[in-house]
């Protein structure tokens, strides 16, 4: 029995209870409500007040005021609202002996506060089951393992526990023959790399997750056919099983049957007028009679939304589209409106954000001026040449209207350019390596605005086994034009090839209008002038030896390109050819001018897909003085990268016998050669490449044969040309191919290296 202190008024228990329903009920039906069937209740929600109260742990939850008018209206004049509480024994004791066939309570304990089960509700064991069974006590199975035992496969409906394990199974797709026969894309191969069952790699933890897979699949599927226009298709799925106790399988199949192919049985295009008249109308890629494929309306809606914009309505929106199929004729009908807006030209600038690019310059910058017809690939192309410079964090580019008219109902627009300033400093390295030219690793650091606007300075220096110098350049771009650029220089160097040795100072100032990833040009130029002065190892002919001698050389540089090709980096087709010219002349003793003239050409042409063809050709001469005359870095060498490959650097033409350095006349054992062929160069060149190159997706494969010689002369003699051939590598990245050629030279002479290899970004020409 209970102690007499725990015992309340039935009335104030009732009480409570009730005040505790009508507070907490909202949110016990909120918990409990099931989606697909709402449930509603009509007690109302307590207030802020009472919420705040039921929070606070504190002994007053309720005021007296509140407490009473909480209340509920109960029969004031009911006795039994003031009888205390039963003890639970005696519950028990009246409940027995109300309850027909119910056992008599103990009465040296208290008993079970609710009955055993009645009939009708015996456990597994046939026994009747009680509240104290322990089998109430267990947890239920998780519902994953009851899901599993729906699924029965022969002879082992009776498997022990203990052999459960990962389910494996196979899954199967027929149907869709016919539609991979009629469309040009493979169904089967779209649905496998997207497919639950595929990914699954024919392992399940359960028959729940087999079946959720089969069921992605099959909506998957029914995506994919009505994005090909099958809009009448069923799709259905089931799961047999096959297989031993210890080696159950799961077969999960899917069975698709496609109806008829809906076709476009009428197209519209709802918008204004345009001018000219046919501007969308021309746009539009879509016939009557079409199947109604997604991919061919989404494509068509983007040209529409790429050619208003592009030829004077910067504007343009496309609306929702409309596709009302006819289930009986198999066939639909689409409408797609379109608001064109206002026709624009170009405008002005105007600027805001942290700016690095004022109006003039982006007046500079952009390849359009005020007036012009709007177009917004123009804006596109800002927008890149904006990211060249690296000198914005972030941006944006985008039309205003203005309201200004242009005349003939032709508005105005507004260039509006955000941006936002990013670091201008860079620190960069490089590294790389070619036969006879040594392994060499420059470094630099670069402030891209110093003197704005977009007025650099870059220092380098460069470390390599043959070369070893630095230089530091004044360089501003678009300088006046879009991709024009001055450069102001000075430099030194020193150079230690088989050739020559030097030690060259530099000054030199350049301008140049070039191509760039961003915007190819066919017509390129560029012009400047050098003061250099050297100190170099020179083959004196009469002595038989090499001799310091010291030159001062002026030289002016004309250089002029014309471009077809489709690419910078990597051409596959069109041709390209350049001109450079520069009359210089050498104080060695006297003065003595001449010319140097370079003329290269080359040509691509794709033979098939993944394969090009391309071919050089190079021509140079000196005019106007002998080759003693001519300090021996400005003369003409032949051999290398970039020259004939199979061959080391500078290595082709004339040559004389020197004394061999790294022979030891000591040396008993010694087994060089006391004597090697030295390159002193020459006044005129010839160069010529044949190359077939092949692409498979990021890669690709060249196979190339090179042909040149170097002469005394300053005209090509066309006798004793040398070949070269070999293979090289090539991986495609987003900025141009990095390849790697290995080369042989073709009936190798003596002091000639079987292999030479060529590491460059780019294409070798």
């Amino acid at each position: 029995m209970l102690p007499d202190h725990l015992f309340l008024p039935a009335k104030r228990l009732a009480t409570a209870l009730a005040i505790l329903v009508s507070v907490s009920s909202p949110a016990i039906a909120q918990e409990t409500n099931d989606p697909a069937q709402p449930t509603e209740t009509s007690q109302e929600a307590p207030s802020q007040a009472e919420e705040e109260a039921l929070a606070t742990d504190t002994e007053a939850v309720l005021s007296d005021e509140e407490f009473e008018r909480m209340i509920p209206d109960l029969a004031p004049e009911d006795p039994e609202m003031d009888r205390e509480l039963e003890t639970l024994e005696d519950f028990e004791q009246r409940f027995a002996s109300e309850t027909p066939g119910a056992p008599d309570a103990p009465t040296d304990k208290p008993g079970p506060l609710l009955p055993e089960l009645a009939g009708g509700q015996d456990g597994a064991d046939g026994q009747s089951a009680s509240f104290d069974d322990p089998e109430f006590g267990k947890p239920l199975p998780p519902f994953d393992e009851a899901m599993l035992d729906a699924l029965e496969f022969a002879a082992q409906s009776e498997e022990p526990e203990a052999q459960r394990g990962e389910l494996k199974y196979e899954w199967r797709l027929t149907g869709i023959e016919e539609v991979d026969a009629i469309t040009s894309v493979d169904l089967r191969d779209r649905f496998r790399g997207q497919s639950a069952l595929a990914k699954g790699d024919g392992k399940a933890a359960n028959i729940a997750m087999l079946n959720a897979r089969l069921e992605d699949d099959q909506e998957l599927l029914l995506r994919l056919l009505r994005a090909e226009g099958w809009y009448q298709t069923e799709v259905t799925g089931r799961i047999e099983g096959e297989g031993e106790a210890n080696e159950r399988k799961a077969i999960a199949f899917i069975e698709v049957s496609v109806g008829p192919r809906f076709t476009f049985a009428s197209i519209a295009i709802d918008a204004d007028a345009t001018i000219p008249p046919d501007l969308i109308a021309n746009a539009v890629t879509l016939d009557v009679g079409d199947p109604i494929v997604a991919r061919r309306v989404l494509a068509n809606e983007a040209v529409i939304a790429t050619v208003l914009p592009e030829n004077g309505y910067p504007f343009a929106k496309i609306g929702q589209r409309e596709i009302i199929l006819n289930a009986e004729s198999g066939t639909g009908s689409y409408r797609l409106p379109v608001t064109t807006g206002p026709r624009a030209r170009f405008g002005s600038f105007a600027v805001e954000g942290d700016a690095v690019f004022e109006e003039e310059k982006l007046g500079i910058i952009a390849r359009f001026e005020r007036g012009d017809l709007f177009d917004e690939s123009y804006l596109d192309d800002l927008r890149r040449a904006l990211a060249a410079t690296a000198l914005l964090s972030s941006f944006s580019v985008e039309a205003k209207p203005t309201g200004e008219e242009a005349g003939d109902g032709i508005q105005y627009v507004t260039i509006l350019v955000d941006q936002t300033k990013g670091p201008p400093r860079t620190i960069a390295a490089t590294a790389g390596y070619g036969t006879g030219q040594g392994a060499r690793v420059e470094g630099s650091w670069t402030h891209r605005n110093l003197f704005p606007t977009q007025g650099a300075l870059t220092a380098s220096v460069l470390a390599g086994t043959r070369e070893q110098g630095g230089s530091v350049v004044y360089r501003r771009s678009n300088a006046g034009r879009r991709d024009r650029t001055f450069e102001f220089g000075v430099s030194g160097l020193r150079s230690d090839f088989d050739a020559f040795e030097a030690i060259t100072g530099r000054i030199g100032a350049q301008y140049s209008y070039v191509s760039t990833p961003i915007w190819q040009k066919r017509v390129t130029y560029a012009f400047g002038a050098e003061v250099l002065a050297s100190v170099e190892d020179a083959f004196d002919v009469e002595a038989g030896e090499f001799v310091d001698q010291t030159y001062a050389i002026a030289a002016l540089n004309g250089q002029v390109g014309f471009d077809t090709t489709d690419t910078l980096l990597n051409p596959t087709r069109g041709f390209r050819l350049e001109a450079l010219v520069q009359p210089e002349g050498s104080i060695d003793g006297g003065f003595t001018p001449y010319v140097r003239a370079i003329f290269d050409a080359s040509a691509y042409y794709p033979a098939s897909d993944g394969l090009v063809i391309a071919g050089r050709a190079r021509i140079g001469t000196i005019q106007g003085a002998d080759r003693v005359d001519i300090a021996p870095s400005r003369r003409l060498y032949a051999g290398g990268g970039g020259s004939v490959r199979g061959f080391g650097f500078q290595k082709l033409g004339p040559r004389v016998e020197t004394p061999n350095p790294n022979f030891d006349p000591d040396d008993p054992d010694e087994t060089d050669n006391p004597f090697i062929l030295t390159p002193i160069g020459g006044r005129s060149v010839i160069e010529a490449a044949a190359e077939a190159r092949y692409r498979f997706g990021d890669y690709g494969i060249a196979a190339f044969v090179d042909a040149g010689q170097v002469y005394g002369d300053t005209a090509p003699q066309f006798s004793d040309i040398r070949f070269g051939a070999g293979l090289g590598g090539l991986v495609y990245t987003s900025f141009g191919p990095v390849r790697v050629d290995v080369a042989t030279p073709i009936d190798r002479r003596p002091g000639e290296s079987l292999i030479n290899v060529y590491v460059s970004i780019g294409q070798a020409f």
